[in-house]
């Protein structure tokens, strides 16, 4: 009876055998498949940074323009990945601190942070990449001007541009903006300035 037994157990264990070994080669498949899925699609959301020098020019009330000049720096987020979407083009979120220093109507400082959401037009993989952008910040200047009851302002920002790439992970960039700047009715006068960009500089995606 041992015997019988033990016999149906061997067999029992030899039937299972091909499909625990199976099974087996169905979980590793799967844990080498999630370790070497390409670059591509296991992007970093923290992608790269921008460097800008740029000049602002606008008009005001109590002087004919205001003129700056500004460098800024970009943290670049890919959108795409975080918010798993299949789409060819650029989508990204920029977080940008700049600062500038005012010519006219006298030199004067300006600083603050845009928060900004850039699309590209072409597929991501083309050497030439326009696009457009806009966003919202907040703002300091030290200029006391008639348009502003207050030094602290909030901007909106409308643009366009474009990525050069002379190399893989660099770029050329070029951009033009449209710059409102406001409080948001915390104080009066609130009647806001209107400013044009224009910022040159370097991308590196990492």
């Amino acid at each position: 009876m041992k015997k019988i037994g033990a016999f149906l157990i061997l067999v029992m264990f030899l039937m299972l055998l091909p499909n625990a070994y199976a099974g087996e080669k169905y979980i590793l498949a799967r844990a080498e498949a999630t370790d070497k899925t390409p670059k591509e699609d296991r992007a970093k959301s923290f992608e790269g940074m921008e460097y800008f020098a740029g000049f602002t020019w606008g008009k005001l009330k109590q002087k004919p323009t205001y003129r700056l000049s500004e460098i800024l720096v970009d943290f670049d987020f890919n959108l795409k990945s975080v918010l798993n979407l299949k789409i060819s083009q650029l989508f990204q979120f920029q977080v940008e601190p700049f600062f500038g220093v005012s010519s006219q109507p006298r030199t004067d400082i300006e600083t603050g942070t845009s928060f900004i959401l850039k699309l590209g037009i072409l597929p991501q993989t083309s050497k030439f990449q326009p696009f457009i952008l806009g966003g919202v910040g907040l703002d300091y200047m030290t200029l006391h001007t008639r348009e502003q009851g207050t030094q602290f302002n909030f901007n909106e920002t409308l643009g366009f541009g474009a990525h050069y790439f002379f190399k893989k992970n660099s770029a050329l960039t070029v951009e033009g903006r449209f710059r409102h700047l406001s409080n948001c009715g915390i104080e009066e006068p609130n009647s806001g300035i209107n400013t044009c960009s224009v910022l040159v500089g370097l991308t590196r995606l990492f």
